[in-house]
């Protein structure tokens, strides 16, 4: 059974005893945790099993937790025999996508993963940044209120019709809800992740991120992956520096949800944590056909279900 996209969820999605139904349940989707924890030296079950919503929130957490989950749910679905036209995914969720399109092998992802987690952490650690959804206004006016005001803010997750995300230094993102809310914006609600990702203020981690995946081997891809960064394909001429960018560039899921469907690609599945890409493409497009697979009933929903290919 084939679908069209794979989506991967982002940061944001983690939650205390995330993927243990999955662990518990699937032969599949044990042995990427397994794997995970042999390739990262630390317990991945454990911690996505038994940390508190406080500890999941911390970068150097929610990063691998959420990879291993979407990948363990990606490995169970390939086990009952669904396959995928191409893979995306949000921001963090991109990197499950070079692993299930073949680019990365698991254990480079899982290693890749880690080191951004703990660059990422390390960069939230030495400002005061953060990240705030503005919803119900139009892009164009949230990208007047972020020039409007001083200090350093940015316009970085293009989610959806009427939802951005930005990001900055706290006093300038502040400042940012305030103009968003003064334009028309119908609420303003902060992000469960510790820092001011995908804006220049990361560059640092990113040229670390950079060096750290040179060694790595890239592969050619088994099929398509669109990314976050123009929202088209990925081209994997140089993977390191794309990475780079990619962590200090905005999110471009709204076209890149549109771009899937000029080429046909109008159906996809939710993999891993949360139900939050589900909900950008009803919004995006009501002809989107989207489903979720966290737990193993969603699972044998996915795997039962002949209505699209």
């Amino acid at each position: 059974m084939n679908y069209g996209f794979a989506f991967f969820p982002g940061q944001g999605a983690q939650h205390p005893e995330m993927g243990k139904d999955l662990y518990e349940n699937n032969t599949a989707a044990r042995a990427i945790f397994d794997r995970a924890s042999a390739a990262a030296e630390i317990d991945v079950a454990k911690l996505c099993f038994d940390s508190t919503q406080e500890e999941l929130n911390r970068t150097v957490h929610s990063q691998i937790a959420i990879f291993t989950h979407s990948i363990a749910a990606y490995a169970a679905l390939q086990d009952a025999g669904v396959s995928f036209s191409a893979c995306a995914g949000f921001s963090l969720g991109e990197y499950s996508a070079l692993v299930a399109s073949g680019i990365l092998t698991f254990e480079d992802g899982i290693r890749l993963v880690r080191r951004r987690g703990q660059l990422m952490q390390q960069a939230a650690d030495s400002m005061d940044g953060c990240m705030a959804a503005i919803l119900g206004l139009a892009d164009e006016a949230v990208e007047q209120a972020c020039a409007s005001v001083n200090g350093t803010v940015f316009p970085v997750n293009y989610n959806c019709p009427n939802q951005l995300v930005i990001a900055g230094e706290r006093t300038a993102v502040d400042q940012a809800i305030i103009a968003c809310k003064e334009a028309g914006a119908r609420r303003a609600m902060p992000l469960a992740v510790s820092g001011a990702f995908h804006t220049p203020l990361m560059a640092n981690a990113a040229k670390e991120l950079r060096a750290f995946a040179q060694d790595l081997t890239v592969h050619a891809p088994s099929c398509p992956i669109y990314t976050n960064v123009t929202g088209g394909l990925l081209e994997c001429s140089d993977l390191p520096a794309h990475l780079e960018q990619h962590m200090c560039s905005p999110v471009h899921w709204k076209t890149l949800v549109a771009n899937g469907m000029e080429s046909g690609l109008c159906s996809g599945v939710e993999i891993g944590p949360g139900k939050t890409l589900a909900g950008f493409a009803k919004k995006i497009s009501k002809e989107f056909i989207i489903k979720t697979v966290e737990t193993t009933a969603e699972l044998g929903s996915i795997s039962a279900d002949p209505s699209y290919t």
